[in-house]
């Protein structure tokens, strides 16, 4: 028996309707894009690349109606973070970001601070909130981008973002958003909350596979980001420049295409399953768990101590061992599947004051899960807690 229980990390299983799209495309489709003649699978993969774009386009509430021009495909979150912060920032320009980000927006970051970028991390508090008093002291000083993840990989919390995005405006300051833990669970809306660029990826809430991400741009800041991957488009090939316009400037080479198709079958099922359900779901699962949790002696949880602004995501250590141990024995025990460690975001487990004990053991649940996955979870996890480990 296996239960799985790391859908922070990616979720699964994908709805069969994911592999199949894949398989079909490499089986029966297959033609690059923009590199054919008007046979009917240039066609057919043109049609697959515009429909996924108007999909996510629609999804995400883009500018300007939502123009799928405006959508730029990537490998994953951290491709869409670098593309944006590095295409950006340039010396002497000042960015904010919290004390809850994850590697993918803190290592481009501080390698910009080491090229001359003024990099501010501002303070969250011990459950993963960033309050708004003091993201609205620090643009009290002369700022050029703000940077936040929405949700935490680590606890779950989910940042008050239209706040966030409010003072942003009011400031006029481009706001950048890492969606990596709430795309296809909370609805965002880009255009109404005026967000300069959502990065996201496709193999967690959106259900896609892995391998495809991308970034919903406002049109003006992205003639501001400079593309740093450049080379064939398919398009305007007499130019030995990158082309200016959207989508060429930021997709030079063959994309992925089996992940487009597979991506955009995910969406197809995620608005026909409705993003509300979803959400309501793993709420309920993240409560069960979390009720449960916290009857259980010896288990420290990290961050917010309810299910109020946080996805179902729990960070547990536990007196007297160690959680890698605990990790490695629910698995060889009794097949369930978690993720130990600093989850790629030291900064956070500081804030979280998890750092000093390695990290934690993270358990998080998705739209897959039942309610019996969770109780067995929680048994097994109180049978460890109450008989010594053999490792």
């Amino acid at each position: 028996m296996s239960i799985y229980l790391n859908n922070a990390a990616t979720s699964w299983p994908k709805p069969q309707v994911v592999p199949q799209a894949m398989y079909d495309f490499m089986v029966n489709s297959g033609a690059n894009l923009a590199r054919g003649t008007a046979a009917k699978r240039d066609l057919g993969t043109m049609d697959l690349v515009l429909e996924c774009r108007e999909i996510l386009a629609e999804f995400f509430h883009g500018f300007e109606d939502g123009d799928p021009r405006y959508v730029t495909f990537t490998a994953n979150v951290t491709e869409s973070l670098n593309v944006v912060l590095k295409g950006y920032l340039k010396p002497g320009m000042r960015v904010l970001t919290s004390s809850m980000e994850h590697n993918a927006s803190m290592r481009p970051l501080r390698r910009l601070e080491q090229r001359g970028v003024i990099l501010s991390v501002l303070p969250c508090t011990q459950e993963g909130d960033l309050p708004l008093h003091v993201l609205t002291e620090a643009l009290e000083s002369p700022c050029d981008l703000v940077m936040i993840n929405h949700a935490s990989n680590v606890c779950g919390t989910i940042q008050d973002l239209e706040g966030i995005a409010k003072l942003c405006k009011s400031h006029n300051v481009p706001l950048v958003v890492d969606a990596a833990q709430t795309a296809g669970i909370i609805p965002i809306d880009v255009a109404g909350l005026d967000i300069a660029s959502l990065c996201f990826t496709g193999h967690k809430g959106l259900m896609g596979p892995q391998g495809i991400g991308g970034i919903i741009w406002r049109p003006d800041f992205a003639e501001q980001v400079d593309c740093f991957i450049e080379g064939g488009t398919g398009s305007f090939s007499h130019l030995e420049y990158q082309p200016d316009l959207l989508p060429d400037k930021f997709e030079a080479g063959t994309p992925n295409l089996p992940g487009i198709a597979g991506l955009r079958a995910a969406m197809k099922w995620l608005i026909a399953e409705g993003i509300h359900n979803i959400h309501a779901k793993e709420k309920a699962l993240g409560s069960r768990f979390l009720k449960g949790i916290q009857q259980i002696p010896g288990v420290l949880l990290a961050g917010k101590k309810t299910m109020d602004r946080r996805l179902p995501v729990f960070p547990l250590n536990f007196r007297g061992l160690d959680h890698a141990l605990v990790a490695a024995d629910l698995v060889e025990k009794a097949g369930i599947e978690t993720r130990p460690g600093l989850h790629c975001a030291p900064t956070a487990h500081k804030t979280l004051g998890t750092d000093s004990m390695g990290g934690a053991l993270r358990i998080s649940m998705g739209y897959f899960n039942t309610e019996k996955d969770i109780d067995c979870c929680l048994q097994a996890l109180q049978a460890l807690l109450t008989a010594p480990m053999k490792l």
